[in-house]
């Protein structure tokens, strides 16, 4: 049970009608614009773990594997 060509464009033609294009691009460009900065977030976290483990030390809120063998 897939969705046709037809029933995306019949949707795509109800959703236009109901917000307009303006409307439709801005929340694009946002929606582009969220994901643009959750990707940095993503790179700039990794860059800190790897900085972090080259000193040996732990992030705010990482348990280390001492801790765990504590635990």
């Amino acid at each position: 049970m897939g969705v046709s060509m037809t029933q995306l464009l019949i949707v795509l033609v109800i959703v236009i009608l109901v917000f307009g294009t303006k409307r439709l691009k801005n929340v694009g460009g946002d929606l582009g614009d969220a994901i643009k900065s959750f990707r940095d977030a993503m790179k700039e976290g990794s860059e800190d773990k790897k900085l972090a483990e080259k000193e040996g030390e732990t992030l705010e809120g990482e348990i280390s594997h001492k801790e765990k063998d504590q635990a």
